[in-house]
């Protein structure tokens, strides 16, 4: 059987701050929905110049290695259980005390990852 890996990032947009992201940065939006199979891994980079904690808030425990991602690291989820799962990132700082430009509120990224 072979392990899938998903790769997200987190990354700055001037509308709303912070999305989802491509592994190479293309905006996804503030929610994303993943359909996997038990074991997949999904990777998230923390591409955003802010600093974000992460609490999981449905589906089976997932070690997320800290709750606070720092800016320029990398998270590896791993997803053994069947189960719909439900993360949100919150940002630490504000746009203004990182110098980044918005037009509207701050986004608050959703990842919902169901395992079938």
């Amino acid at each position: 059987m072979k392990i899938a890996l998903v790769v997200l990032s987190i990354v700055h947009v001037m509308q709303g701050c912070h999305v989802w992201g491509t592994a190479a940065g293309r905006p996804l939006g503030a929610t994303r929905t993943l359909v996997v199979h038990p074991g997949t891994r999904v990777q998230i980079r923390i591409s955003c110049p802010m600093d974000f904690d992460i609490v999981q808030s449905a589906g089976p425990s997932v070690a997320l290695g800290g709750s606070r991602w720092y800016t320029g690291t990398a998270h590896t989820l791993v997803f053994g259980k069947r189960g719909v799962y439900r993360f949100t990132a919150t940002n630490v700082q504000t746009p203004q005390e990182r110098g980044l430009d918005t037009i509207g509120p701050t986004n608050r990224p959703v990842l919902v990852v169901r395992v079938r």
